[in-house]
């Protein structure tokens, strides 16, 4: 009898990042094989090859916003869809090597995302030391295990990992500071709606005619779909040019939510539908007057009645 194999999520790596952490609080977490990549785009690259099933990715934090490799990888290449987001609070810690002191700290290392983050701390204990970014927290704490660097900026879970010792937490500016992970996969069947859900797409300028991004905004507004979110991003083809990433309150079945989305097809540049899945915080969108689902059918209901020729 063949065994089946578990299925394989990738995350970024190595072995205590934030982002295994959030992989590990998934509810299937036991029954699947955790595989570590060295960037995000390699993780995503590995769902989009059939070596992962799914990969786990921060998208955003609460202090520092967008985690730009992430929506930037989203936005080209082969499609992915997004099936889950879960929200995870983090705290930093300095990890350094067993003996060290503060004073011995002339360097540090830590993902990009983290400096700004811890970055009033390092000023005040640490303002002459230099710091340097790493593909991951975890990989700078592996660097300074390697005597690369004097310290890294990571969770303090991860000091074992990697034979080393918390130095001083927390060492954030910000307390209750939390990153927003997503679980991608290969496009597939959408979720059905749970009535708590959010909708992600990327849509792009047609031509940057003076009002553009107000069309965007009312194909939203006059159907009173609420943004949760609005970003942009250059394109990479040539200075001005951007496209919007965006989060919207509903599910892409809702009729507001799809009337929107068509709007946006009809009238953009281009329009990449990156997933609706349940919202983490549980919350339920506000539904105004005339935008329920039942208002969208009834008055489908009396357009067919008009078309017809029949009392409307």
């Amino acid at each position: 009898m063949s065994v089946q194999q578990p299925a394989r999520y990738a995350y970024l790596g190595p072995e205590g990042t934030f982002t295994e952490a959030a992989l590990l609080a998934l509810p299937e977490a036991a029954s699947v094989e955790a595989v570590p990549y060295p960037t995000v785009p390699t993780a995503l690259g590995s769902v989009r090859r059939g070596e992962c099933a799914a990969a786990v990715v921060a998208m955003e934090s609460s202090v520092e916003g967008a985690v730009t490799a992430t929506i930037d990888e989203l936005a080209t290449g082969e499609p992915l869809v997004i099936i889950r987001e879960l929200v995870l609070p983090v705290s930093f810690a300095l990890l350094a090597r067993p003996g060290t002191v503060l004073d011995d700290v002339k360097t540090v290392a830590s993902h990009p995302v983290a400096e700004p983050q811890c970055r009033r701390w390092l000023g005040e204990h640490l303002p002459d030391a230099r710091w340097e970014a790493a593909t991951s927290n975890a990989h700078a704490a592996r660097q300074v295990q390697d005597g690369i660097y004097d310290a890294a900026l990571a969770g303090s879970f991860t000091a074992t990992r990697y034979g080393l010792v918390v130095l001083a937490e927390p060492v954030h500016d910000v307390a209750g500071a939390q990153t927003r992970f997503v679980v991608v996969t290969r496009p597939g069947p959408v979720p059905p709606p749970s009535g708590m859900d959010k909708t992600s797409i990327t849509v792009g300028l047609r031509d940057n005619h003076p009002g553009e991004l107000m069309e965007i905004l009312e194909q939203f507004a006059t159907r009173g779909v609420n943004l949760s979110r609005i970003e942009s991003r250059p394109t990479g083809k040539a200075m001005g040019r951007y496209f919007f990433f965006i989060d919207c309150e509903g599910h892409i079945a809702d009729a507001r939510v799809g009337e929107a989305l068509m709007g946006l097809r009809r009238t953009s540049a281009h329009l990449r539908f990156l997933g609706s899945y349940p919202r983490a915080d549980g919350q339920s969108p506000t539904v105004r007057l005339g935008t329920s689902e039942q208002e969208f059918a009834a008055a489908r209901d009396w357009l067919e009645a008009a078309r017809a020729g029949g009392s409307a």
